[in-house]
């Protein structure tokens, strides 16, 4: 498949540094965003359409094997991320998601408006509508059970107006695809401790009522299971994704 010509100059945040342990009995000592799928590397699809979709600049935020992960956009430079502009950022030590992105700030002394994606969700669509979004904004997607993720509740001017933590009962409703548009001045004055995005940061601009959401009605799946990278392999063999 060609490649979509780059035409944003915008970076892409991209969240890689996680352990990966409920997926451990399936990764052979890989790291979530390599493993195996169809022969590639899960990493691979999600470039490959994220080129598509128009982004050619990205920040890879790694820390648990960070080598390989390395390794493998060293090996894709001259090949799938060709005339891209490649970062990334190793932490000295687990910050969490948040502590994570302040963390690359302060090394590239980044300014401006970046998007962010996690490594291991693939998302059929969305870049379009957030790159053309004003910070900060998410991307939600309506699945039938919010337990396993959490739910994202917002108002009739699709301002998020609170985040509900996961839980047992299963109902469907909107959750956090994970994708977003946000500005590096949210953690201006970080303290150089570990803290979570979801859980500080998000919180903070529904206090100020400033936190967007836009609907996608797309393909989702977060791999961190067994179960759903299987789905995602399954999805690879029989051809059925968008950008495939």
């Amino acid at each position: 498949m060609m490649k979509a010509n780059p035409v944003v100059a915008m970076p892409l945040f991209v969240l890689a540094g996680g352990f990966g342990t409920r997926l451990s009995s399936v990764l052979n000592g890989s790291p979530k965003a390599l493993a195996s799928v169809n022969g590639k590397p899960f990493l691979f699809y999600q470039i490959e359409h994220w080129l598509h979709q128009g982004i050619n600049s990205f920040v890879f935020l790694l820390h648990h094997h960070a080598d390989a992960i390395i390794n493998f956009l060293k090996k894709e430079e001259g090949g799938l991320l060709k005339d891209c502009n490649i970062r990334y950022v190793t932490e000295p030590s687990p910050l969490g998601t948040g502590g994570a992105i302040a963390f690359a700030i302060k090394v590239l002394n980044f300014e401006g408006d970046f998007l962010l994606a996690n490594a291991d969700t693939w998302l059929g669509l969305g870049f379009d509508q957030i790159m053309s979004a004003s910070s900060p904004a998410i991307l939600v997607v309506k699945v039938k059970n919010v337990g396993r993720y959490g739910e994202v509740v917002f108002d009739h001017n699709r301002l998020v107006t609170s985040f509900i933590e996961k839980r047992i009962n299963q109902n469907a409703g909107w959750i956090n695809t994970g994708v977003s548009r946000i500005n590096a001045s949210f953690f201006k004055g970080w303290d150089g401790q570990a803290f979570s995005l979801e859980s500080v940061t998000y919180p903070k601009l529904v206090a100020k009522q400033v936190l967007s959401v836009l609907t996608l009605d797309t393909d989702f799946i977060d791999i961190g299971t067994p179960e759903d990278y299987t789905k995602f392999c399954r999805w690879v063999e029989s051809r059925k994704m968008v950008g495939l």
